[in-house]
């Protein structure tokens, strides 16, 4: 019997194990995730609602319950496990609410032709999805997948297999018909290998960029649709005229939310030298008023990371940055207790070779560098692979558009940093990803964009 195991970050100890599905029940599940397809496309899209509406209700109701369940086996800590599950419960309502009115048939005026554009759900979607947000992830996804009229199969990350069972419960629970959204036990290698079978139709993969890469091969050689979220390495730049004291307010909930373990969080810290040393003076002095500790103690903002490997390749990431002259002002690191607790650490004197600048830093560590102007703030952050989100801090609004609409990425916020909306696409550009989760735009990639002409 192969088992997967579910670990508490906090304490580093077994929580339980979990029996992995055979080949034999994956193909039972595949098999069953089609035949329920042909019975779920052709349910009204009122009915379908419906029970989207139940999934949010059942996550209002057991948010609580659910919130815990994140903290203990995932690190996150309760004050942001929770409002994760009442978000996804938002986000249902709003597909709920709004499939219908997506889903309506455009007219296109063709001359005396009748002609429009229709929707069509493809089938059955393989979710590959990460551990960091475990409700959130997968139901970003599965909620406009499912309201469209496919259905999902999930491989969730082997660090959380006890949310990607719950999350199935939920949708037993709300009543969806057996097969339209079923967690698959699995490893990432059985889950490369669905990508070839005929009744998966479409992949949805958040992750690492080389895992992502891979899945997106795969995909192609078998001529089926990808989406790709692959995270980021954000720039989070203020200019000189920015009120410095609500920038660095919420740069430090941008950059340590989540432990830092968070795609679309603050990476790379750009500050007009005019106002350097006031931010950044600023940016230490809150990141000192974080409190460490139980993620389940609703007063702690900084809770365990997900695994020592994580720890040991940001402790990885911080040596490279000091050895080339960074200068450690918030001095954290790896904490002597159990689990893998890891204490944020600010760096200044930052260069563009350090691998704190060049790759993505998923845990509590905020490189700050200073800039002379707009034009080199705009260079440095565009200088990266990733291209997923950015914040643009400024008082004249016209200057902060200027710039953003100069930056290569999916996402920006104005006087704020990026989070998802059910109502915005969300998704990067360059190595961050392909494609779009969420809104309409999400919810059209894994739709048959028909085109109907009638004479």
């Amino acid at each position: 019997m192969t088992t997967i195991q579910s670990v508490n970050p906090a304490t580093g100890k077994v929580i339980s194990e979990v029996e992995m599905h055979t080949e034999e029940q994956v193909s039972r599940m595949l098999r069953i995730s089609a035949g329920t397809f042909s019975e779920w496309k052709r349910t009204d899209v009122s009915e379908r609602s419906e029970l989207l509406h139940k999934v949010a209700e059942i996550l209002r109701r057991n948010k609580q319950q659910y919130g815990e369940l994140i903290s203990t086996e995932m690190g996150k800590v309760i004050k942001q496990a929770v409002p994760e599950v009442a978000k996804c419960a938002d986000m249902f309502d709003y597909f709920a609410d709004n499939a219908e009115k997506m889903l309506e048939p455009e007219p296109a005026e063709e001359g005396a032709c009748n002609s429009f554009i229709h929707y069509e759900p493809v089938g059955t979607v393989l979710a590959i999805k990460p551990w960091n947000f475990p409700f959130w992830q997968v139901l970003s996804a599965a909620s406009h997948v499912l309201a469209g009229g496919n259905v999902m199969l999930l491989k969730h990350s082997s660090y959380v297999p006890l949310c990607a069972l719950e999350i199935e419960n939920i949708f037993t629970e709300a009543g969806f018909p057996e097969g339209i959204f079923q967690t698959l036990l699995i490893d990432g290698r059985t889950a490369s290998g669905l990508i070839s079978r005929n009744e998966v139709k479409a992949v949805s993969f958040t992750g690492g960029h080389d895992a992502g890469q891979k899945v997106a091969e795969l995909a192609a050689r078998n001529m089926k649709k990808f989406v790709l979220e692959l995270g980021g390495s954000d720039p989070f730049i203020v200019l000189d005229d920015a009120n410095v004291e609500m920038a660095a307010k919420v740069g430090v909930p941008s950059r340590f939310m989540n432990t830092g373990q968070t795609c679309i969080a603050a990476k790379r810290f750009i500050v007009a030298e005019a106002i350097a040393e006031e931010f950044t003076e600023r940016f230490v002095e809150l990141t000192g008023k974080l409190t460490i500790g139980d993620p389940l103690d609703p007063q702690t903002d900084i809770g365990p990371m997900v695994r020592e490997e994580q720890v040991r390749l940001l402790e990885d990431q911080v040596l490279d940055a000091v050895s080339k002259g960074a200068k450690i002002l918030a001095q954290g690191g790896r904490m002597k207790s159990e689990g893998y607790m890891y204490s944020p650490t600010v760096l200044s004197h930052v260069g563009r070779d350090m691998r704190v600048m060049r790759e993505e830093t998923f845990g509590p560590v905020a490189p700050i560098i200073s800039v002379r102007d707009e034009t080199e703030a705009i260079g440095l952050a565009n200088d990266s692979e990733f291209g997923l989100g950015a914040s643009v801090w400024s008082q004249d609004r016209d200057r902060a558009m200027r710039v953003a609409s100069e930056l290569e990425t999916g996402m920006v916020g104005i006087n704020s940093f990026c989070t998802p909306q059910a109502c915005l696409p969300f998704g990067g550009v360059k190595k961050s990803g392909m494609g779009r989760e969420l809104s309409r735009h999400g919810f059209l990639e894994f739709m048959n964009i028909k085109s109907v002409k009638i004479m």
